[in-house]
């Protein structure tokens, strides 16, 4: 196993094998992953820039889920699993030891934590990023006609992967999730692309995003 540290807290631990390079698309933080390795079976993936188990407000809950959301699907994008649930199931395991383990790291000099039972703020945060994951699983061929069709002069497997997928679950959330207003929809993909990709990227999402709000049949900022 090798372990790579981004800043903002990314860590990716991965699998190196001999296949082909992969992409100098595949970014974070306008870092080419291939420089680093040549590919990978991602194993890991952790964002630890604020502890999992933090009691957030709704809209606190939901950005955090949003990029947990945003970390699955960069993942499967790069290493699909053969069993979603099983996939999902580790995801969530991965993401709460790695949380609990760094709050308890010293005062258990490497020992092995014990999980407690999720708390209601961690199981919110879930219950809502497992939609959004699922949706945007089931609907991405769609999702991604919707992203070339307004990218222009960009090919999508060209586009920096942690890009497309954000540009993915917005998408998703604006044309099948009446319960959430685009423009939050918007924001929310801006300001994580802005977070986890490169300013660049903040711009990038929401030159497409806006288009597509214009498109639409209901209103942008009120809940039908």
């Amino acid at each position: 196993m090798n372990t790579i540290l981004f800043t903002n807290c990314l860590l990716l631990t991965a699998d190196l094998t001999l296949a082909p390079s992969v992409p100098t698309s595949s970014r974070f933080r306008g870092k080419a992953l291939s420089s680093f390795v040549s590919a990978w079976d991602f194993g890991t993936i952790s964002f630890c820039r604020r502890p999992f188990a933090a009691i957030l407000p709704n809209m606190g809950q939901r950005r955090e889920a949003r990029e947990r959301a945003v970390q699955f699907l960069f993942q499967h994008d790069l290493n699909p699993p053969e069993n979603l649930e099983e996939a999902l199931g580790h995801f969530w395991s991965s993401q709460r030891g790695s949380a609990i383990e760094g709050e308890k790291a010293a005062a258990t000099w490497g020992e092995k934590v014990e999980l407690p039972p999720p708390s209601t703020q961690e199981l919110g945060t879930r219950l809502f990023a497992d939609k959004l994951i699922r949706g945007v699983l089931e609907n991405r061929s769609a999702l991604d006609r919707s992203i070339q069709e307004h990218a222009e002069n960009w090919d999508l497997n060209r586009m920096a992967v942690v890009d497309r997928n954000i540009l993915r679950l917005a998408i998703y959330e604006m044309h099948y999730r009446d319960d959430i207003p685009p423009v939050v929809s918007i924001n929310e993909a801006v300001d994580v692309a802005k977070k986890y990709s490169t300013q660049d990227s903040g711009k990038f999402v929401n030159g497409i995003l806006d288009k597509i709000k214009g498109e639409l049949s209901r209103p942008a900022r009120a809940l039908e």
